[in-house]
């Protein structure tokens, strides 16, 4: 896994280098921590998104919500929660879920807008994310549509986390319990309303420093021992 992070760093330079000036660049142009460094020194930004839907070329973000971690503790004063104005009407289906209703988003700034926000918060740190797929997809298409580059970066993923500790310790992984809540319970962290973004985002963070609390290492962990790739 060691050798496939370290090609992160080379792609990302490669990225730097070719890129026009703006937020994507900028944003490259800042290094995270190498990847022997103990977990505790590296700044992570729990992240969180919620979107019309799973996939990325046909749905859209609706919210982003995010905490930085730093120091083993996630800043509460720095989190932060936004609102994406969608391009067409927010299915039913998908409202019923988060909240987000089309009168509540027509004044919220469009992705456009919204991303150079994060890339900011996200310079310098790694993201992580309870089932980190749809954080990934969602935005690397964003920044490929808005910059035409993707958002390559290693991430933390609290759910596969959550799972090599189960199996390691040969519990069953049965339905529900690598949800982001069934998790929590088992480090004894209190249950929080899901679906708002900022909210989840400093649930997946406090699991995650419940997480490496845990580990059974004599040392503590490094960053590529705890990222997802």
């Amino acid at each position: 896994m060691l050798r496939h992070l370290l090609g992160f760093d080379v792609i990302r330079r490669t990225f730097w280098l070719r890129g026009k000036p703006g937020p994507m660049k900028d944003y490259y142009a800042v290094d995270y921590a190498t990847l022997d460094t103990p977990w505790h020194d590296v700044e992570f930004l729990a992240i969180d998104l919620e979107t019309t839907g799973l996939d990325p070329t046909q749905h859209e973000i609706l919210s982003v919500g995010y905490a930085p971690i730093r120091a083993g503790g996630v800043l509460l004063g720095e989190a932060r929660h936004m609102l994406v104005r969608p391009t067409r009407p927010i299915p039913e289906e998908t409202a019923v879920i988060h909240g987000l209703l089309d009168d509540h988003m027509e004044s919220a700034p469009p992705l456009e807008a919204v991303l150079p926000e994060v890339l900011r918060a996200l310079r310098g740190r790694v993201p992580l994310a309870h089932f980190a797929t749809v954080e990934r997809r969602f935005l690397s298409f964003a920044c490929k549509r808005v910059y035409g580059q993707p958002m390559v970066v290693p991430y933390v993923d609290t759910l596969r986390l959550e799972q090599r500790t189960l199996e390691r310790r040969q519990q069953a992984v049965v339905q529900g319990s690598l949800r982001l809540h069934a998790a929590r319970e088992r480090y004894g962290l209190p249950r929080y309303k899901a679906h708002n973004a900022m909210m989840d985002a400093i649930a997946a963070g406090e699991l995650f420093l419940a997480q490496v609390a845990y580990m059974d290492t004599k040392a503590p962990p490094r960053l590529d021992e705890v990222c997802s790739g």
